[in-house]
């Protein structure tokens, strides 16, 4: 059909071309003289062009109809080629591995149009029936045709088998660059995995202009990354310089600021530590974050046990606040309070680490039996398992505070007679 239509054109621009002439040579037809071996062709101008036109669509056919068969051969090539590249993907899909990467593969062979991603696809099929050798022979086939299609399968492979040092290299290749937007976050992604968050949150705005990834993971990313490159950072100042450089909205997430508190912590900036916390809590509650800052152990008692204070009465149900709580009670020998402030944790999902505070609560007041059923029932809610309930209370956290007061600044009992008045008095 595509010929038939062609030589109708051909035949309208003849006759158009004809009707244009005679018009506008109608006054002066003009002469035509070709004179060849001795004899003389004469004709007018219109003659001429239109036997001018008429050789130029003969030649034109004849041209055509010597390459019908190559054009009917190619164009049956290129069809089959592209069903046997939607057949190999449909396999793919399906998990016919192996038909799927012979299909692929002829598919390449038969179309270099198609070539880039039937091998790319015939990789994906040989890595999941755990051919890597023939995952790499089919990328190394591509040559240096493809730079850049090659170079992110290579990277994909190379961070399938955890050689983050291998996709940096395979995505760093000059023929490669610039890298397409699936390159970035796979150069991103290797970053973070050789332990240079730092680096793949700074690829962050150009994964951002090139829509390299939805913005949901984005944000994933840049929650992850942050948090590492806090925790990867060597000394104090390369700490602070990389928290104040986060926005203020990303300083807020639980699992950055727990990062930065830890190192901070650990780099000997204890107040910084506390200061995150309470702001990121302030600014939006997080269960995790007030659990982490109720079990440091670290600036002013006081301090501390005015904020938890505060906190709970926020919020009144958060096990992190009362653990915090009955920490701080504890290192005060405090035995009442703590027990309370345990037991309301411990009906709010605390879990193993409430039932170990109250096993240390008891052993202190040497009450052994109820140590080890604390000591025992943590380790049922570590496993979670059911946990045993503890017989009715008894005189003994009751009495901690009398003996507390019968021993001297340094942990000693009183001797007949060296007893405190108030102490006596209550004897």
């Amino acid at each position: 059909m595509s010929l038939l239509r062609a030589l109708l054109v051909w035949i309208v621009i003849a006759l158009v071309g004809a009707l244009a002439a005679q018009l506008l040579l109608s006054s002066d037809p003009g002469y035509v003289l070709v004179r060849r071996g001795g004899v003389d062709y004469t004709t007018t101008v219109i003659n001429a062009i239109a036997m001018l036109l008429g050789a130029l669509v003969v030649l034109w056919l004849l041209v055509s109809l010597l390459m019908l068969p190559f054009r009917s051969w190619g164009r049956y090539r290129e069809t089959r080629a592209q069903s046997r590249l939607g057949e190999g993907l449909d396999a793919l899909h399906q998990g016919h591995y192996a038909r799927a990467e012979k299909l692929l593969l002829q598919s390449a062979d038969e179309n270099p149009y198609y070539e880039p991603a039937a091998r790319v696809a015939a990789t994906q099929a040989a890595i999941t029936r755990g051919d890597a050798i023939g995952a790499r022979a089919h990328l190394d086939r591509l040559g240096d045709r493809h730079p850049a299609t090659r170079a992110i399968a290579l990277a994909e492979i190379a961070l399938l088998e955890e050689r983050p040092i291998d996709a940096l290299a395979a995505l760093e290749a000059p023929a490669a660059q610039p890298l397409p937007p699936r390159g970035l976050a796979l150069r991103a992604d290797a970053w973070a995995m050789t332990g240079h968050a730092a680096e793949a949150y700074g690829l962050l705005g150009a994964l951002r202009r090139q829509n390299a990834l939805s913005d949901a993971q984005l944000e994933l990313r840049e929650n992850r990354w942050a948090a590492a490159s806090l925790r990867e950072a060597p000394e104090p100042n390369v700490l602070a310089e990389r928290w104040e450089a986060l926005p203020k909205a990303t300083r807020t997430q639980a699992a950055v600021v727990l990062a930065y508190a830890d190192r901070a912590s650990a780099l000997g900036w204890h107040d910084a530590a506390l200061k995150s916390l309470e702001t990121a809590l302030d600014a939006r509650w997080d269960e995790r974050v007030a659990a982490r800052y109720a079990t440091l152990e670290i600036g002013d008692p006081a301090h501390r046990q005015a904020r938890l204070e505060r906190w709970l009465n926020a919020h009144p149900a958060s096990p992190g606040v009362m653990l915090g709580l009955a920490r701080l009670h504890h290192m005060q020998r405090d035995w009442i309070n703590a027990r309370g402030y345990l037991q309301r944790a411990i009906d709010q999902g605390a879990g193993s680490e409430a039932w170990m505070l109250m096993g240390d609560g008891y052993a202190a007041s040497g009450d052994d039996r109820n140590a080890r059923l604390c000591y025992a029932n943590a380790l049922r809610a570590a496993r979670n398992e059911p946990v045993v309930a503890l017989p009715a209370a008894t005189a003994t956290f009751d009495e901690a505070p009398i003996e507390a007061e019968m021993r001297d600044a340094h942990g000693l009992p009183y001797v007949d007679g060296d007893a405190p008045p108030h102490a006596t008095e209550r004897l």
